[in-house]
Protein backbone atom coordinates (compact mmCIF):
# COMPACT_ATOMS: atom_id res chain seq x y z
CA UNK A 1 0.00 0.00 0.00
CA UNK A 2 3.06 2.25 0.59
CA UNK A 3 4.47 1.42 -2.72
CA UNK A 4 1.52 2.39 -4.47
CA UNK A 5 0.79 6.08 -2.55
CA UNK A 6 4.37 6.90 -3.54
CA UNK A 7 3.71 5.66 -7.20
CA UNK A 8 0.89 7.93 -7.42
CA UNK A 9 2.63 10.58 -5.32
CA UNK A 10 5.50 10.60 -8.63
CA UNK A 11 2.45 10.37 -10.72
CA UNK A 12 1.20 13.52 -8.87
CA UNK A 13 4.52 15.71 -9.37
CA UNK A 14 5.26 14.89 -12.70
CA UNK A 15 7.95 12.24 -12.42
CA UNK A 16 6.84 10.12 -14.94
CA UNK A 17 8.34 7.20 -16.48
CA UNK A 18 7.97 5.40 -19.90
CA UNK A 19 6.84 1.75 -18.82
CA UNK A 20 4.57 0.85 -15.93
CA UNK A 21 4.66 -2.99 -15.92
CA UNK A 22 1.87 -3.54 -13.41
CA UNK A 23 1.60 -7.60 -12.50
CA UNK A 24 0.37 -9.71 -9.80
CA UNK A 25 -2.48 -11.70 -8.14
CA UNK A 26 -4.10 -8.89 -6.75
CA UNK A 27 -5.51 -7.26 -9.35
CA UNK A 28 -7.05 -4.30 -7.13
CA UNK A 29 -4.15 -1.99 -7.11
CA UNK A 30 -3.54 -2.93 -10.82
CA UNK A 31 -6.61 -1.21 -11.71
CA UNK A 32 -6.23 1.50 -9.42
CA UNK A 33 -2.78 2.49 -11.00
CA UNK A 34 -4.02 2.01 -13.83
CA UNK A 35 -6.74 4.30 -13.62
CA UNK A 36 -5.30 6.73 -11.79
CA UNK A 37 -2.83 7.11 -15.04
CA UNK A 38 -5.81 7.18 -17.05
CA UNK A 39 -7.39 9.82 -15.45
CA UNK A 40 -4.35 11.98 -14.43
CA UNK A 41 -1.68 12.38 -16.51
CA UNK A 42 -3.04 14.08 -19.78
CA UNK A 43 -5.66 16.98 -19.74
CA UNK A 44 -9.58 15.93 -20.64
CA UNK A 45 -9.36 17.52 -23.65
CA UNK A 46 -5.65 16.22 -24.90
CA UNK A 47 -6.99 12.41 -24.80
CA UNK A 48 -9.04 12.19 -28.01
CA UNK A 49 -6.08 12.24 -29.67
CA UNK A 50 -3.10 11.02 -26.95
CA UNK A 51 -4.74 8.29 -24.88
CA UNK A 52 -5.95 4.89 -25.83
CA UNK A 53 -6.74 1.11 -24.41
CA UNK A 54 -5.63 -2.03 -25.58
CA UNK A 55 -6.89 -5.56 -24.73
CA UNK A 56 -4.06 -8.24 -24.71
CA UNK A 57 -6.33 -10.84 -26.75
CA UNK A 58 -7.02 -8.62 -29.38
CA UNK A 59 -3.31 -6.97 -30.18
CA UNK A 60 0.58 -8.43 -30.34
CA UNK A 61 3.31 -7.19 -28.99
CA UNK A 62 3.83 -5.55 -32.46
CA UNK A 63 0.59 -3.69 -31.61
CA UNK A 64 1.95 -2.13 -28.60
CA UNK A 65 5.09 -1.01 -30.05
CA UNK A 66 4.27 0.65 -33.30
CA UNK A 67 1.23 2.46 -30.79
CA UNK A 68 3.94 3.43 -28.22
CA UNK A 69 6.55 4.81 -30.96
CA UNK A 70 3.60 7.20 -31.92
CA UNK A 71 4.36 10.77 -31.10
CA UNK A 72 2.01 12.85 -28.92
CA UNK A 73 -0.31 15.52 -30.87
CA UNK A 74 -0.63 18.78 -29.37
CA UNK A 75 0.72 17.66 -25.72
CA UNK A 76 3.82 16.32 -24.13
CA UNK A 77 2.94 13.02 -23.29
CA UNK A 78 0.79 10.17 -24.99
CA UNK A 79 -0.73 7.68 -23.49
CA UNK A 80 -0.90 3.63 -24.25
CA UNK A 81 -3.01 1.14 -22.07
CA UNK A 82 -2.83 -2.54 -22.07
CA UNK A 83 -5.38 -3.94 -20.63
CA UNK A 84 -5.39 -7.85 -19.92
CA UNK A 85 -2.16 -8.07 -20.93
CA UNK A 86 -1.79 -11.42 -19.38
CA UNK A 87 -3.28 -13.12 -22.55
CA UNK A 88 -0.15 -11.89 -24.26
CA UNK A 89 2.00 -14.08 -21.71
CA UNK A 90 3.49 -16.29 -24.32
CA UNK A 91 5.10 -13.64 -26.47
CA UNK A 92 5.51 -10.67 -23.19
CA UNK A 93 9.67 -11.44 -23.69
CA UNK A 94 9.62 -9.70 -27.33
CA UNK A 95 8.79 -6.34 -25.35
CA UNK A 96 12.05 -6.64 -24.21
CA UNK A 97 13.86 -4.34 -27.76
CA UNK A 98 10.98 -1.87 -26.60
CA UNK A 99 11.75 -1.72 -23.05
CA UNK A 100 15.75 -1.12 -23.75
CA UNK A 101 14.51 2.05 -25.74
CA UNK A 102 11.35 3.27 -24.93
CA UNK A 103 9.56 6.44 -26.61
CA UNK A 104 10.08 9.20 -23.74
CA UNK A 105 6.89 11.04 -24.51
CA UNK A 106 5.06 7.99 -24.20
CA UNK A 107 3.67 6.68 -20.74
CA UNK A 108 2.74 2.92 -21.45
CA UNK A 109 0.89 0.79 -19.18
CA UNK A 110 0.43 -2.70 -19.33
CA UNK A 111 -1.77 -4.54 -16.54
CA UNK A 112 -0.57 -8.21 -16.34
CA UNK A 113 -3.07 -9.53 -13.47
CA UNK A 114 -3.48 -12.57 -12.09
CA UNK A 115 0.52 -14.13 -13.02
CA UNK A 116 3.75 -12.47 -13.41
CA UNK A 117 7.06 -12.20 -15.67
CA UNK A 118 9.94 -14.49 -15.05
CA UNK A 119 12.59 -12.37 -13.18
CA UNK A 120 15.32 -14.02 -14.36
CA UNK A 121 14.57 -13.40 -17.89
CA UNK A 122 16.05 -9.95 -19.44
CA UNK A 123 12.68 -8.18 -19.53
CA UNK A 124 12.57 -7.63 -16.14
CA UNK A 125 15.66 -6.77 -15.70
CA UNK A 126 15.39 -4.21 -18.46
CA UNK A 127 12.44 -2.87 -17.15
CA UNK A 128 13.73 -2.41 -13.49
CA UNK A 129 15.96 0.03 -15.35
CA UNK A 130 13.87 1.76 -17.92
CA UNK A 131 10.68 1.95 -16.16
CA UNK A 132 8.21 0.45 -12.81
CA UNK A 133 7.86 -2.71 -12.16
CA UNK A 134 4.44 -2.81 -9.50
CA UNK A 135 4.29 -6.60 -8.37
CA UNK A 136 0.70 -6.79 -6.63
CA UNK A 137 0.85 -9.47 -4.33
CA UNK A 138 -2.29 -11.04 -2.98
CA UNK A 139 -3.44 -10.72 0.96
CA UNK A 140 -3.50 -13.40 3.51
CA UNK A 141 -6.58 -13.56 5.01
CA UNK A 142 -5.57 -12.61 8.27
CA UNK A 143 -4.21 -9.51 6.86
CA UNK A 144 -7.38 -8.59 5.30
CA UNK A 145 -8.79 -7.15 8.11
CA UNK A 146 -5.98 -5.10 8.86
CA UNK A 147 -6.24 -3.61 5.12
CA UNK A 148 -10.03 -2.37 5.73
CA UNK A 149 -9.00 -0.20 8.81
CA UNK A 150 -5.96 1.21 6.98
CA UNK A 151 -8.18 2.20 3.81
CA UNK A 152 -11.31 3.21 5.37
CA UNK A 153 -8.41 5.25 7.91
CA UNK A 154 -7.25 7.50 5.06
CA UNK A 155 -10.82 7.81 4.31
CA UNK A 156 -11.56 9.53 7.50
CA UNK A 157 -13.75 6.36 8.47
CA UNK A 158 -13.05 3.82 11.30
CA UNK A 159 -14.76 -0.02 11.44
CA UNK A 160 -15.18 -2.14 14.40
CA UNK A 161 -12.98 -5.37 14.48
CA UNK A 162 -16.04 -7.54 14.45
CA UNK A 163 -17.32 -5.76 11.03
CA UNK A 164 -14.48 -5.83 9.69
CA UNK A 165 -14.32 -9.49 10.50
CA UNK A 166 -17.59 -10.18 8.89
CA UNK A 167 -16.83 -8.69 5.20
CA UNK A 168 -13.57 -10.63 5.83
CA UNK A 169 -15.52 -13.84 6.38
CA UNK A 170 -18.12 -13.06 3.35
CA UNK A 171 -16.23 -11.75 0.57
CA UNK A 172 -12.81 -13.58 1.57
CA UNK A 173 -9.70 -11.75 0.32
CA UNK A 174 -11.24 -9.92 -2.78
CA UNK A 175 -9.76 -6.59 -2.66
CA UNK A 176 -12.21 -5.27 -5.25
CA UNK A 177 -15.47 -6.77 -3.66
CA UNK A 178 -15.16 -5.60 -0.57
CA UNK A 179 -13.67 -2.25 -1.44
CA UNK A 180 -16.63 -1.89 -3.86
CA UNK A 181 -18.96 -2.80 -0.89
CA UNK A 182 -17.39 0.00 1.39
CA UNK A 183 -18.00 2.49 -1.44
CA UNK A 184 -21.96 1.69 -0.77
CA UNK A 185 -21.34 2.36 2.95
CA UNK A 186 -19.28 5.49 2.37
CA UNK A 187 -22.15 6.58 0.43
CA UNK A 188 -24.91 5.89 2.94
CA UNK A 189 -22.72 6.87 6.31
CA UNK A 190 -21.24 10.54 6.94
CA UNK A 191 -17.58 11.41 6.83
CA UNK A 192 -16.24 10.36 10.37
CA UNK A 193 -18.44 7.39 10.81
CA UNK A 194 -17.53 4.21 12.67
CA UNK A 195 -18.86 1.12 10.41
CA UNK A 196 -20.74 -1.16 13.14
CA UNK A 197 -21.85 -4.95 12.34
CA UNK A 198 -25.32 -3.53 12.30
CA UNK A 199 -24.68 -1.00 9.42
CA UNK A 200 -22.74 -4.22 8.02
CA UNK A 201 -26.03 -6.30 8.37
CA UNK A 202 -28.52 -3.28 7.29
CA UNK A 203 -27.01 -2.05 4.04
CA UNK A 204 -24.74 -5.50 2.88
CA UNK A 205 -26.88 -8.13 4.40
CA UNK A 206 -24.60 -10.00 6.04
CA UNK A 207 -26.31 -11.36 9.27
CA UNK A 208 -24.31 -9.80 12.36
CA UNK A 209 -25.91 -12.76 14.54
CA UNK A 210 -26.15 -15.80 12.01
CA UNK A 211 -22.13 -15.77 10.69
CA UNK A 212 -18.79 -17.84 10.91
CA UNK A 213 -17.63 -15.63 13.32
CA UNK A 214 -20.65 -15.52 15.77
CA UNK A 215 -20.14 -19.57 15.33
CA UNK A 216 -16.45 -19.99 16.39
CA UNK A 217 -17.09 -17.22 19.21
CA UNK A 218 -20.37 -19.45 20.09
CA UNK A 219 -17.79 -22.64 19.88
CA UNK A 220 -15.11 -21.43 21.79
CA UNK A 221 -17.32 -20.61 24.51
CA UNK A 222 -19.00 -23.98 24.93
CA UNK A 223 -22.43 -21.93 24.35
CA UNK A 224 -24.38 -24.98 22.68
CA UNK A 225 -27.76 -23.52 22.41
CA UNK A 226 -26.32 -20.13 20.45
CA UNK A 227 -24.13 -22.47 18.08
CA UNK A 228 -26.69 -24.79 17.50
CA UNK A 229 -29.04 -22.10 16.40
CA UNK A 230 -26.12 -20.41 13.90
CA UNK A 231 -26.07 -23.63 12.37
CA UNK A 232 -29.38 -24.49 12.16
CA UNK A 233 -29.34 -21.15 10.49
CA UNK A 234 -27.03 -22.16 8.09
CA UNK A 235 -28.37 -25.43 7.27
CA UNK A 236 -31.47 -23.42 6.16
CA UNK A 237 -29.62 -21.17 4.17
CA UNK A 238 -27.06 -23.50 2.83
CA UNK A 239 -26.17 -21.18 -0.76
CA UNK A 240 -24.86 -18.05 1.60
CA UNK A 241 -23.29 -20.13 4.13
CA UNK A 242 -21.64 -23.46 2.24
CA UNK A 243 -20.19 -25.71 4.66
CA UNK A 244 -16.77 -25.84 3.02
CA UNK A 245 -16.10 -22.18 4.25
CA UNK A 246 -17.56 -22.97 7.45
CA UNK A 247 -14.93 -25.99 7.76
CA UNK A 248 -12.22 -24.23 6.78
CA UNK A 249 -12.69 -21.13 9.10
CA UNK A 250 -13.43 -23.68 12.16
CA UNK A 251 -9.79 -25.48 11.50
CA UNK A 252 -8.10 -22.21 11.26
CA UNK A 253 -9.50 -21.37 14.50
CA UNK A 254 -8.32 -24.75 15.67
CA UNK A 255 -5.03 -24.85 14.48
CA UNK A 256 -4.44 -21.32 15.85
CA UNK A 257 -5.71 -22.29 19.49
CA UNK A 258 -3.08 -25.11 19.13
CA UNK A 259 -0.24 -22.90 18.59
CA UNK A 260 -2.12 -20.84 20.98
CA UNK A 261 -1.70 -24.14 23.67
CA UNK A 262 2.18 -24.15 22.90
CA UNK A 263 2.81 -20.40 23.78
CA UNK A 264 5.19 -19.43 26.22
CA UNK A 265 4.62 -15.90 26.56
CA UNK A 266 0.88 -15.72 26.22
CA UNK A 267 0.49 -11.97 27.18
CA UNK A 268 -2.04 -10.39 24.60
CA UNK A 269 0.62 -8.62 22.85
CA UNK A 270 2.70 -12.24 21.86
CA UNK A 271 -0.38 -13.85 21.04
CA UNK A 272 -1.38 -11.31 18.48
CA UNK A 273 1.76 -11.33 17.08
CA UNK A 274 2.11 -15.22 17.18
CA UNK A 275 -1.24 -15.72 15.96
CA UNK A 276 -1.26 -12.88 13.48
CA UNK A 277 -4.83 -11.49 15.04
CA UNK A 278 -6.16 -8.76 15.62
CA UNK A 279 -5.08 -7.72 19.15
CA UNK A 280 -9.48 -7.01 19.84
CA UNK A 281 -10.27 -10.95 19.30
CA UNK A 282 -6.99 -12.16 21.85
CA UNK A 283 -9.94 -12.62 24.69
CA UNK A 284 -11.75 -14.76 22.54
CA UNK A 285 -8.70 -17.74 22.24
CA UNK A 286 -8.09 -17.32 25.80
CA UNK A 287 -11.78 -18.28 26.58
CA UNK A 288 -11.42 -21.16 23.95
CA UNK A 289 -8.09 -22.26 25.03
CA UNK A 290 -10.06 -23.19 29.03
CA UNK A 291 -12.52 -24.70 27.15
CA UNK A 292 -10.68 -27.10 25.27
CA UNK A 293 -7.24 -28.70 26.51
CA UNK A 294 -4.79 -29.01 23.74
CA UNK A 295 -5.20 -32.79 23.54
CA UNK A 296 -9.02 -32.11 23.02
CA UNK A 297 -7.69 -29.31 20.43
CA UNK A 298 -5.75 -31.54 18.42
CA UNK A 299 -8.84 -34.03 18.52
CA UNK A 300 -10.82 -31.01 17.07
CA UNK A 301 -8.36 -30.48 14.19
CA UNK A 302 -8.74 -33.94 13.50
CA UNK A 303 -12.24 -34.14 13.45
CA UNK A 304 -12.00 -31.02 11.00
CA UNK A 305 -9.85 -32.62 8.57
CA UNK A 306 -11.85 -35.66 7.87
CA UNK A 307 -14.97 -33.25 7.62
CA UNK A 308 -13.46 -30.98 5.05
CA UNK A 309 -13.03 -34.19 2.65
CA UNK A 310 -16.93 -35.07 3.38
CA UNK A 311 -17.83 -31.50 2.39
CA UNK A 312 -16.32 -31.31 -0.85
CA UNK A 313 -18.30 -34.91 -1.53
CA UNK A 314 -15.89 -37.10 -0.46
CA UNK A 315 -17.68 -40.60 1.32
CA UNK A 316 -20.33 -38.51 1.69
CA UNK A 317 -22.54 -38.33 -1.29
CA UNK A 318 -26.22 -38.80 0.18
CA UNK A 319 -26.15 -36.67 3.04
CA UNK A 320 -27.12 -33.32 2.91
CA UNK A 321 -24.62 -30.36 3.76
CA UNK A 322 -26.77 -28.97 6.30
CA UNK A 323 -26.79 -32.60 8.71
CA UNK A 324 -23.58 -33.26 8.23
CA UNK A 325 -22.36 -29.30 9.54
CA UNK A 326 -24.83 -30.41 12.49
CA UNK A 327 -23.13 -33.67 13.09
CA UNK A 328 -19.73 -31.67 12.75
CA UNK A 329 -21.12 -29.47 15.90
CA UNK A 330 -21.93 -32.27 17.87
CA UNK A 331 -18.39 -34.11 17.67
CA UNK A 332 -16.68 -30.76 18.46
CA UNK A 333 -18.91 -30.20 21.14
CA UNK A 334 -18.45 -33.93 22.93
Amino acid sequence: MDDVKQLVTDIKNGNLKPIYFLMGEEPYYIDRISDFIEENVLAEEERGFNQMVLYGRDITIDDIVSNAKRYPMMAEYQVVIVKEAQDLSRTIEKLVDYAKNPQPSTVLVINYKYKTIDKRKTLYKTLKTTGVIYESKKLYENQVADWIRRVLASQKYSIEPKAAQMLVEFLGTDLSKINNELEKLKIILPNGSQITPEHIEENIGISKDFNNFELRKAIGERDVMKAHRIVKYFADNPKDNPMVVTVSLLFNFFSQLLHYHGLKDKSPRNVASALKINPYFVNEYVAAARNYPMRQVSRVVATLRDFDVKSKGVGAYAVPQGDLLKELLVKILA
